[in-house]
């Protein structure tokens, strides 16, 4: 098969015929149609995620049909079109075994434990745990952007934080997973307050359903907060998502909140943040991580979309071959390359 390989972190990615993945007796292997370009990949390729061995294939939001099946597969068939959370679940561990799947203790993810979904071909473990049956007239685009980023705005605003309609969101950080946060915040009809240094990211959150946008770029906090209450009739928002991963905006993003608000934390840190635990403790908030979504809640996810309220293809800005991806993860490690890009791999 032809893959996007390297064979040292920081080296220049290549597309390179790779041997095909078998199926393991309880996996499949998934003929690739469509997967984002994340910038975790970029991240895995330069080396910051210390659970990839090389030489490696990245890739690990994906939507595909089943091309083999092993052994003892009985709930899947070859030609059925699937994804799958990023988090792979083991269905043995005391978080599986609980319901918390996307914490599992053995956790697989493709593209980052084992060869992922920048290829033909992909092996998925434990398929009848981690895989999920995508409808033929969805969106491929779409249907690959529910993996990772979708998921993990759409467990953190409805699982973990329980947000209500016409309750105030603040997204902080206008990337993939925060303008998703935004679309669903709006599909489930709160009233959503985006906030990045970017106009350009904040016109496309303002498409997307935000209500109010507010750039940062040079503001100190204390203005911030101020325009956030002045939205807000001076209450504060209910929840608030830190989409970004900098100490200042996890800062911002709980200060921001009600008493007795909830704050979502999605980005990824470089280093333990100092967060404002007086404040934490004197209105009483909530402080909740999300870490992706087991594949047994993906059917609420499903039916947002079928229902036409969450349309994650309008988030895509562009479409590329297997081919122009070396070059392309090339120029989002050098901070060119904006917005929300998919690989058309069957194309």
């Amino acid at each position: 098969m032809r893959a996007v390989y390297f064979e040292e972190f920081g080296q220049a990615p290549v597309i390179r015929e790779v041997p095909d993945p078998v199926a393991s007796p309880g996996g499949v292997v998934v003929r690739v149609q469509t997967t984002g370009l994340c910038r975790s990949d970029v991240h895995g390729w330069l080396g910051h995620d210390d659970g990839i061995a090389l030489p490696h294939v990245p890739g690990h939001e994906l939507v595909g049909v089943i091309e083999q099946i092993g052994a003892n597969v009985t709930g899947f068939a070859p030609g059925q079109r699937v994804t799958t959370p990023f988090v792979c679940a083991c269905g043995r561990c005391p978080e599986c075994l609980g319901g918390n799947a996307q914490v599992c203790r053995n956790q697989t993810q493709p593209g980052f434990t084992h060869w992922g979904s920048y290829a033909e071909l992909v092996a998925l473990h434990d398929a009848e745990l981690n895989l999920i049956p995508v409808p033929d007239e969805m969106d491929a685009g779409a249907a690959a952007l529910l993996g990772c980023r979708f998921a993990t705005a759409f467990r953190g605003l409805v699982h973990q934080s329980a947000l209500q309609p016409d309750e105030w969101l603040l997204v902080v950080g206008c990337g993939g997973v925060g303008l998703s946060a935004v679309m669903i915040g709006r599909a489930i009809g709160a009233r959503v307050i985006a906030v990045d240094i970017s106009d350009g990211a904040l016109a496309t959150a303002a498409r997307l359903g935000a209500e109010h946008t507010i750039n940062t770029d040079g503001v100190e906090q204390g203005e911030i907060l101020s325009t956030i209450r002045a939205i807000t009739g001076e209450a504060g928002v209910d929840v608030s998502v830190e989409a970004l991963g900098r100490e200042a905006t996890v800062a911002l993003a709980i200060l921001s909140l009600a008493p007795r608000g909830r704050h979502v934390q999605i980005g990824l840190l470089a280093n333990d943040p100092v967060v404002p635990m007086s404040a934490i403790i004197a209105g009483e908030l909530t402080i909740r991580g999300s870490h992706g979504m087991p594949a047994s809640d993906y059917p609420e996810l499903l039916a947002l979309v079928a229902s036409g309220a969450l349309r994650p293809q309008e988030l895509i800005d562009q479409h590329i071959g297997l081919d122009e991806v070396p070059e392309a993860m090339l120029r989002m490690s050098r901070g060119e390359l904006t917005g929300v890009t998919v690989i058309d791999v069957a194309a």
